[in-house]
């Protein structure tokens, strides 16, 4: 069985951290799948989905490692040939990746006590997206 949903999301950009555990576990319920594998995907070249603890330390020093990776305020190729000032986000969201799979067992998630699932919108401006939640199973 395959159930396909979206969840829709605003974002203000600049490395803003969107928590979307609640939606992706409603979608899992709604299902009915019992076991299988919950597959999370950010269509776009500008953001990404991990895991984290979503508390507030942690989401800045993760926000401040990757200003230190990939910093927003230095020259990219990208911005010079399209001169849209994003060129940070691509390589942020090529470094944390456009997708996540998490197994489902017994009609749940299965998240460590304080992962959450969260959306990251690296671009410069404001945005609206639609994250694909895909579950497969029986």
């Amino acid at each position: 069985m395959v159930r396909t949903e979206t969840i829709s999301i605003h974002t203000k950009g600049f490395c803003d951290i969107v928590n979307i555990t609640p939606d992706v576990s409603s979608i899992v319920r709604q299902s009915s799948i019992e076991n299988g594998l919950a597959t999370i995907f950010c269509p776009g070249s500008t953001g990404a989905l991990t895991t984290i603890e979503y508390e507030s330390g942690v989401l800045q020093d993760l926000q401040d490692a990757l200003e230190r990776i990939a910093p927003s305020d230095i020259p990219y190729a990208h911005d010079r040939r399209w001169r849209d000032g994003n060129g940070f986000s691509h390589i942020r969201a090529a470094l944390m990746k456009p997708s996540l799979c998490v197994p489902v067992v017994s009609g749940k998630l299965t998240l460590g006590t304080w992962q959450q699932i969260v959306f990251m919108d690296f671009d410069n401006r404001t945005r609206h997206r639609e994250i694909i939640v895909q579950i497969t199973g029986e």
